[in-house]
């Protein structure tokens, strides 16, 4: 009897195995790994919205299907991915921008790079894929608005980390976190803290506010939900929001929903609008025992007034990861302020974020050779 289930047990092993050889087999396989990038992107586009352009790429001016493709990319081995889905298409790995500008003299598309040297002297570039999600930087150039360009950028691939991040700075604040933490430091153990706005806050049931609820807005708005918070959020356009936002506000309603929050957000991507709309009177608006979170863009904020205010108890604290000027100064008074937090513009890093920005950009790829339409188009002309 012992035997028959030793048998049965090894028989059972051994099919596993099998059934994993075969796996790994058939994953080996040219179709199984498309199937399987097919199946990532679809999840990628759905779990962070991605947006796809309801033209075609071989409708837009100036398309055709390109010869030569510069790129930049984090580790070598990118480059076959990139190959696959764009066969008969030269792909030049670059690491710098002088490299980039050497190579785009005859070539059709640009992966990682948008500056002024690159597109005067790549007269021929039509798509331009930017990897951050903020392109201030790059609109700017006046190459960029010649010869009906194409650009696509990284927006919502780092939401996710971002939003954590967000969170991660709202939790520490409103425990005490970097009060505890600067004590520690000093060898100090002290129960009774001074928090500045009094007690630890609780946030089921308090009232956060999120400026710009796009692809950062829409993912730490679901977290914020989760915790038990009430969600209100403000965005350029339009007011349809998911169903864990309470309330949808245009950018001209900002003021009032301010003076309703406990936590205040900053998600929006930096345009004409935006540029300097955390100043004194937003800050005068918002609830002395409030918080302000910026994960945005820093020149969203006037520095001096943000320091203003929390020098005078207009807000609770702050938690920072982009600031203006950026890198902050040493000897800042940001640095020192208490009931501060500052990391350095790094929010958007994570295990993750990188394999999803290159499943973006290689499917880009793909479509853009095809002809498709293509995700993540940025409206040059908004900036």
């Amino acid at each position: 009897m012992k035997n028959q289930k030793r048998r049965a047990v090894l028989a059972v092993l051994s099919a596993g195995l099998m059934s994993a050889a075969l796996s790994v087999a058939a994953s080996s396989l040219p179709e199984e790994k498309e199937r399987l990038r097919i199946g990532a992107v679809q999840t990628m586009i759905a779990e962070l919205g991605l947006r796809e352009s309801s033209v075609p790429a071989r409708d837009l001016p100036g398309w055709r299907k390109p010869g030569k493709v510069v790129a930049r990319v984090d580790r070598p081995e990118r480059l076959a991915g990139l190959q696959a889905v764009a066969p008969g298409v030269e792909i030049v790995l670059v690491e710098s921008s002088a490299q980039a500008a050497e190579e785009a003299v005859d070539a059709q598309v640009l992966l990682g790079f948008c500056n002024e040297e690159i597109l005067s002297r790549g007269q021929d570039l039509h798509w331009i894929q930017v990897y951050s999600s903020g392109v201030d930087r790059c609109v700017v150039n006046p190459g960029l608005h010649q010869g009906n360009k194409l650009l696509t950028n990284g927006q919502r691939i780092a939401s996710p980390a971002l939003a954590e991040h967000a969170i991660a700075l709202m939790m520490a604040l409103v425990r005490g976190l970097d009060v505890y933490h600067a004590n520690q430091l000093d060898g100090s153990w002290q129960r009774n803290v001074e928090m500045g706005s009094g007690e630890f806050m609780e946030l089921t049931g308090r009232t956060v506010l999120i400026v710009g609820l796009g692809g950062i807005g829409t993912q730490t708005a679901k977290r914020a939900h989760g915790l038990g918070m009430r969600v209100v959020a403000t965005r350029g356009s339009r007011r349809e929001g998911p169903d864990y936002v309470d309330f949808v506000g245009l950018a001209d309603e900002v003021m009032d929903l301010a003076k309703q929050a406990d936590i205040v957000i900053n998600s929006a991507p930096l345009t004409n609008r935006t540029r300097g709309m955390f100043d004194a009177e937003f800050f005068a608006a918002m609830k002395p025992t409030a918080y302000f979170i910026s994960v945005g863009r820093g020149a969203s904020t006037v520095t001096s007034d943000l320091v203003s205010a929390l020098e005078h108890g207009d807000l609770a604290g702050a938690g920072l990861d982009v600031t203006e000027p950026e890198p902050l100064p040493a000897g800042h008074p940001l640095w020192s302020m208490p009931r501060v937090i500052i990391s350095p513009h790094t929010a958007g890093r994570s295990d993750k974020g990188r394999d999803r920005l290159f499943l973006l950009v290689q499917e880009n790829l793909r479509r853009y050779v095809a002809g498709e339409p293509m995700l993540s188009v940025v409206k040059i002309g908004r900036g």
